[in-house]
């Protein structure tokens, strides 16, 4: 399987001596969801980025930003994460034989994605403080040289995640009438309007969904109070006649369910935030809408438990299987 970064090289900031590090990430599926396209009037695709490597987009990113790290000589890299820049960041220093040290907001992060972490030798270390406050610290040791920064600060980052704009436009022959995504740090909004703005093809209407209550939501990947990127996010946004859309738990939380139960699609809850968008500002009717599912709903088993049916014990007697699955 081609690595993205040879299937975009030439739009990518690699050269011949970038020793590329890479899972088999990109090439991820965009799928029909022909039940919620019924229920909201439109056509409706979802770009499953779960099913990347480590279960997330920021593969795309990481594999750009570890290989030009390595490129430059580095021994280690750091990232302050909400959790899915930990796990993916933690991957790809294993797969390069680099170090990667982890800065972890305190009670911030769901467990599975820390689990993912740590298996593959990542030093976690728990920062008393919100993700800001690991953020700076993150930067302010990589400005001494001794680490190279990997979260979307990066600019590298952003270079890599732009692809998945690349593939939805080959995917349906050009850009969709409308882009909804969750918006946290706001680096993906910025790389998605990179992706189709340098493709020449048009830019959708970007929906970007946030949480209403940032520094408190449940959706634990878009817990961040304050975005590293949004002035970029929200000119990006703006350019491309699109919305902000500010959403509560709740309404996230029913877009969630949805996608599991009406399309079979499990992903973490902050991944629902761009359906949530969707449902909230509803697209012209029969618009071509495409939605970014960024990452698997094992990284955040606590809340899948919390939130869903428990099991119920029956005996092992047919007649009482029947009764209970009615």
């Amino acid at each position: 399987m081609t690595s993205l970064a040879e299937r975009y090289r030439d739009r990518l900031p690699l050269t011949e001596a970038t020793p590329v590090v890479t899972l088999g990430e990109g090439s991820t599926p965009l799928l029909r969801a022909p039940r919620l396209s019924e229920k909201l009037g439109v056509e409706l695709w979802l770009k499953w980025e779960g099913a990347n490597p480590t279960g997330s987009f920021k593969d795309r990113g990481m594999t750009i930003a570890v290989s030009k790290a390595v490129e430059e000589g580095a021994g280690a890299v750091i990232c302050a994460s909400t959790g899915n820049t930990a796990a993916s960041a933690a991957a790809y220093a294993a797969r390069a034989g680099i170090t990667a040290v982890i800065l972890q907001p305190a009670g911030a992060v769901a467990r599975g994605k820390i689990v993912q972490a740590q298996a593959v030798g990542a030093r976690v270390l728990q920062v008393q403080g919100p993700f800001e406050v690991a953020l700076r610290a993150a930067r302010e040791l990589a400005n001494r040289g001794t680490h190279a920064l990997v979260n979307s600060l990066n600019p590298h980052r952003l270079e890599g995640q732009k692809t998945a704009a690349f593939e939805i436009v080959e995917a349906l022959d050009g850009p969709p009438d409308v882009l909804a995504l969750p918006y946290g740090g706001g680096g993906n909004t910025r790389a998605f309007g990179l992706g189709f703005e340098s493709g020449g093809a048009g830019t959708p209407r970007f929906l970007a969904g946030e949480s209403s209550t940032r520094a408190y939501t449940m959706a634990t990947a878009i817990r961040i109070a304050e975005p590293a990127h949004q002035a970029d996010a929200e000119a990006t946004v703006a350019r491309s006649g699109g919305a902000i859309v500010s959403l509560s738990d709740e309404e996230i939380l029913t877009s969630w369910r949805e996608l599991a139960e009406l399309e079979g699609l499990f992903c973490e809850p902050a991944s629902a935030a761009g359906l949530a968008a969707v449902v909230k500002e509803r697209p012209e009717s029969g618009a071509r809408v495409v939605c970014v599912i960024t990452g698997h709903g094992l990284k955040d088993q606590e809340a899948a438990a919390r939130l869903s049916t428990p099991p119920v014990s029956v005996p092992a007697d047919p007649d009482a299987i029947a009764e209970a699955a009615a």
